[in-house]
């Protein structure tokens, strides 16, 4: 008998296999501003060196497209060779033995087509498409475009109210975004390479929690110029506080009770409590913004017509959000018991806590929406929550934590179960949902599939479905007084200017259909640059900020500083906030893992003060 064995890594693999984990960390944090030629050539040597080679195809083939892709780059390479690139990774892809030549070959095929014009411009120009900056991570990917190393680095000096002033600049809503953003500007941060990335959404929690009232900034002079914002969400008032700074009188018309949009009622307040939303609100108001509340843009009772809002106004901003329920298409969805997302935050928005005491709910939906539904169900009173989703539950677009949470307060997850119909009493009552026990299938556009799985319908027993599927527009006016829609929203150029409507904007959820809060705001923004421009000014908004210098410590790896909050036991029966801020101690130190990308490893972005737009 042959002597066996056991096998364990040597030093090589165990390097290799910290290599791979360093790489991973390189891809995360990979920002805008890379040439996508450079990095598609980097990417097919990573993937050569994983091929065996036993194959002509990949053995000569790769070799081939690196060599050809390389002559690119260094500017011997003309419109003959992107077709050779484009033929040898067909044959490549059509060829190989092993999925990791076929990948490759796609991958070579997918970056030629989606970067064309930048092959392109390296054959006839000899250089990238276009200007590479090595854009800052965390302001490239934050839509509004915030400073956020400039407010990190106040933070750390405890210079709450300056962060303040300094993140008004970009977004006027500094609580409100401290709280519920999803923090796109995360994603990217180059602090991964270290260790994990800046907690920026819990530095700016910190940042307005430690300020207290920070006035706004003096207004320019009037200009005269009169416009009118339809909506009060977070797009119009960035609109109208903006304008107000520049010197136009704003005047906005919002058909609900309070100001706020989908803020105030679509969030809950064990996220955003309603004081804190109207610390924002009034800091937009003391700037001479006028609110008509009430009032709605149609015809009828309490509301005013496109006509006279283009004939009194010199412009007019469309924001109205998504306040428009969407349908799951099954049979008795109009029952008794049956309650769309919509009607149950806004409900909540007013104050008008319904009682679910003792009451079975389902919420249909993945979505945030369908998670903040969840939770309040529980909060309401109700005896059980089941979530019910047609898809996986790593599928959901909710995030993470916020899955998380609504299973920690006791919620059910039914994932893969698909609504097929609303079961009712004699009365018209909802007293089940039947739904189809589903399986995973084919995975198309990166994303699966689901398929019958062949099992009998299941009735869950519930008295009140949710149903939290997505959001729609309410656009039927607006179309009527030939404003253009196009899928449901609003057609506008550059994301703010209405085509064939002269002085008319448009931005937000209504224009991109629903997003985040963060869109909505860097929509206002852009649309206020914009009418200012249409009105014949070009406002310049600064603000007169010292940034501190970055330090030239040395970076120890360190671990990133979480918020926390409070047990399940004792949030789930209350609306209560249920996060927690950091300590001053605990903020210093998250500011202090900031590497400063603003003044090293990217391009310049400013100048000891912060830059105007």
């Amino acid at each position: 008998m042959s002597r066996l064995t056991i096998m364990s890594a040597s030093q090589a693999q165990t390097t290799v296999e910290g290599l791979y984990t360093d790489m991973e960390r390189r891809i995360q944090v990979s920002p805008p501003g890379i040439c996508p030629v450079d990095l598609a050539a980097a990417f097919l040597k990573m993937c050569r060196a994983q091929t065996c080679g036993k194959c002509v195809p990949c053995r000569i083939g790769l070799k081939q497209i690196d060599n050809m892709i390389e002559d690119v780059l260094a500017g011997r390479g003309d419109m003959e060779t992107l077709r050779k690139i484009k033929n040898t990774a067909a044959t490549i892809e059509n060829s190989a033995d092993c999925a990791l030549g076929v990948e490759t070959a796609r991958m070579v095929l997918r970056v030629l087509e989606g970067c064309r014009e930048d092959f392109e411009s390296h054959v006839k120009n000899r250089r990238c498409a276009a200007y590479v900056t090595q854009s800052i991570p965390c302001v490239a990917n934050c839509p509004a475009g915030v400073d956020i190393p400039g407010y990190v680095a106040l933070v750390e000096q405890g210079r709450y109210a300056d962060a303040v002033r300094l993140i008004r600049k970009d977004n006027p809503f500094p609580t409100a975004c401290a709280m519920i953003c999803e923090h796109p500007c995360e994603s990217r941060c180059r602090r991964t390479i270290l260790d994990a990335p800046i907690n920026i959404r819990g530095l700016k929690l910190a940042a307005v929690n430690g300020a207290g009232t920070v006035p706004a900034p003096a207004c320019a002079p009037a200009t005269g110029k009169r416009v009118a914002i339809i909506g009060g969400g977070p797009s119009g008032l960035s609109a109208a506080y903006y304008l107000q700074l520049m010197g136009h009188q704003t005047t906005v018309f919002e058909k609900r009770k309070h100001l706020g949009g989908m803020l105030r009622y679509g969030i809950p307040s064990y996220r955003l409590p309603r004081e804190r939303l109207q610390e924002d609100i009034d800091c937009i108001l003391s700037t001479g913004v006028e609110v008509k509340l009430g009032t709605g843009v149609g015809s009828g009772e309490n509301m005013v017509s496109m006509e006279h809002l283009r004939s009194e106004y010199d412009a007019v901003f469309i924001s109205i959000g998504a306040h428009d329920d969407k349908k799951v298409g099954i049979p008795n969805e109009d029952a008794e018991g049956v309650l769309s997302a919509v009607d149950l935050m806004g409900a909540i928005g007013d104050g008008l806590m319904p009682d679910f005491t003792g009451k079975r709910v389902a919420v249909i939906g993945g979505g945030n929406v369908a998670m903040d539904c969840t939770r309040s169900a529980i909060r309401c009173g109700a005896e059980k929550v089941s979530i019910v989703y047609r898809r996986r539950a790593v599928d959901m677009t909710a995030q993470v934590e916020e899955v998380q949470g609504a299973l920690e307060e006791g919620a059910e997850m039914l994932d893969l179960h698909a609504p097929v119909a609303i079961e009712t009493d004699e009365s018209g009552k909802v007293v089940g949902l039947w739904t189809e026990k589903k399986q995973i299938g084919l995975i198309h556009n990166r994303r699966a599939d689901v398929i019958s799985s062949g099992a009998e319908p299941e009735l869950i027993p519930c008295d009140i479905v949710v149903v939290a599927v997505g959001q729609a527009i309410a656009t039927r006016y607006f179309e009527a007084e030939g404003i253009p829609i196009k899928r449901g929203v609003i057609e506008a150029k550059d994301w703010t200017a209405v085509e064939h409507a002269p002085g008319v904007f448009a931005g937000g959820d209504c224009v991109t259909g629903p997003k985040t809060a963060i869109r909505a705001i860097a929509a206002g923004k852009v649309a206020a640059a914009n009418i200012d421009n249409f009105l014949g000014f070009n406002h310049v908004i600064s603000v007169d900020v010292e940034i501190p210098e970055p330090s030239l410590r040395d970076h120890k790896y360190c671990g990133r500083v979480n918020l926390t909050e409070r047990s399940a036991a004792e949030r789930k029966d209350n609306f209560d906030l249920m996060e927690q801020p950091m300590t001053e101690r605990a903020a210093q130190q998250e500011a202090s893992r900031c590497l400063r990308c603003d003044h090293f490893g990217c391009g310049n972005f400013k100048g000891g003060r912060a830059k105007a737009w």
